[in-house]
């Protein structure tokens, strides 16, 4: 009988305290995950070790709660008893005691949390349906011919853009299409005005947006029937709403989002000036990359002059550096030379436009200054390549001189223990160790006999 009973135990799981209770607190948090929760707080105690105990209870329950220093950290007010908050939680268990509590991640206030619960689950239901699909979204136009501002008519977005526009493009014509951007009745307007401009067809970018506010005022951005009618819009949208760091279901929408409304004028409105600094700075990279590579080309031309100052070919070496310094002069005439037909084809590109101003010249005048550079870059490739297997080439024949290749050949150096090289038998007596240096390996050897002419 006593067999018996043994036999069952041993088939049976026996469980301590400890592993039972790690097994339930691995079931907890890997079956439920993260969790929101919202509900009043109690009981908060903050001991000297920066973490948070407490309880979060509603009308008819309460559970334990513990958030430690590293999340704590991130909360943006004081918690205290009585304060209803909205948290992200893990549900977990406290093994020594056996207690079922909450690790909390985040923590803010009940109504702005509810809120930024809103636009999270808008966000993932908005994102599955393809609304924000990287895909989708169409690049600007570089030379906009009218552009469109959803804005309200009365707010300091609408100068600011304004502003920017008349600096950047006097000349480039712009269509308001006023609304609400705040409150409830702001949804329909924006939809409606995003319509009517699609309808009009007399822009080909349009900027919605406004001044920056708290979540709530900017709550109308963060509607499905505004983000639909920016995913749907035939006009490029540019979403411009608060500033930098505020985020609306309308920036995910959106072709582009930009971070405040005048920086989003910058984005739509060409400049003509910027274009030539830009130019100027390409001229100005391409030189500082071929001093990058012809002093890396004298940085490896030095180490290997080091290198090989104890061998025989220097007379090689000073003409290879002299061949290597009349092709680096003859690159920097040819680079000086292109630069400078570059530059003269660009005064003449500048010349007519200033005179016809066609966008079409101005855009086969790039074409070719763009065909120029291509042209002037493989140039130096090829160049580069010749200089590089002239080098290998000396690499090769230095090899050949090399004293490591002539004891590859059967021959050998023979010194003492103490390092002097045995060039005569003279030098030697019978029975004196001395140590081979082959080309691969040592031999250590032993003197059975001399014989000296």
């Amino acid at each position: 009988m006593n067999q018996l009973n043994q036999s069952s135990q041993n088939k049976q799981q026996i469980f301590t305290v400890t592993r039972l209770n790690s097994a339930v607190r691995m079931i907890l948090e890997q079956d439920l995950g993260l969790v929101w929760l919202t509900g009043e707080l109690s009981n908060l105690a903050m001991p000297s070790s920066g973490h948070w105990y407490f309880s979060l209870k509603d009308m008819s329950a309460q559970v334990r709660c513990a958030m430690f220093k590293g999340n704590n950290r991130r909360v943006p007010f004081r918690p205290q008893d009585g304060m209803q908050v909205l948290v992200q939680a893990r549900v977990s268990l406290y093994e020594p005691r056996g207690d079922y509590q909450l690790i909390i991640e985040s923590m803010q206030p009940a109504g702005d949390g509810m809120l930024a619960l809103r636009f999270e689950e808008l966000k993932r239901r908005l994102g599955a349906k393809g609304l924000f699909d990287e895909g989708a979204k169409r690049p600007l136009p570089r030379e906009p011919r009218a552009v469109g501002l959803v804005t309200s008519a009365t707010g300091a977005a609408l100068h600011d853009m304004l502003t920017v526009l008349r600096r950047r493009a006097p000349d480039l014509p712009v269509f308001i299409y006023p609304t609400l951007v705040q409150g409830s009745a702001a949804t329909a307007q924006i939809v409606s005005a995003i319509m009517l401009a699609n309808r009009r067809a007399e822009v080909d970018v349009l900027i919605v947006g406004r001044g920056g506010g708290s979540l709530e005022d900017l709550w109308c951005f963060n509607e499905e029937a505004v983000a639909r009618a920016i995913h749907g819009s035939a006009i490029p949208v540019v979403s411009a709403v608060g500033h930098e760091v505020d985020v609306t279901i309308s920036d995910f929408a959106a072709d582009l989002r930009a971070p405040t409304p005048s920086a989003a004028a910058e984005l739509v409105a060409p400049d003509r000036s910027a274009r030539a600094q830009r130019l100027v700075h390409l001229r100005q990279r391409l030189t500082q990359a071929m001093n990058r590579h012809q002093t890396a080309a004298r940085h490896g031309f030095a180490l290997l002059q080091k290198r090989l100052d104890h061998q025989d070919p220097k007379r090689r070496l000073e003409q290879q550096s002299q061949r290597l310094d009349e092709l680096s002069a003859r690159l920097q005439q040819l680079l000086a030379s292109r630069l400078h037909q570059g530059e003269r084809r660009l005064a003449n590109l500048e010349l007519r436009l200033q005179a016809k101003s066609p966008e079409k010249l101005l855009a086969a005048g790039k074409r070719r200054h763009q065909l120029a550079e291509e042209r002037l870059h493989a140039l130096i490739a090829r160049r580069q390549d010749v200089a590089g297997h002239r080098l290998a080439m000396l690499s090769t024949r230095l090899d050949g001189v090399s004293p490591l290749a002539t004891l590859g050949r059967g021959y050998a150096i023979v010194r003492t223990p103490t390092g002097e090289v045995i060039s005569r038998a003279a030098q030697v007596n019978v029975g004196q160790p001395l140590v081979t240096t082959l080309a691969e390996g040592q031999l250590r050897v032993r003197v059975e006999e001399v014989h000296n002419p």
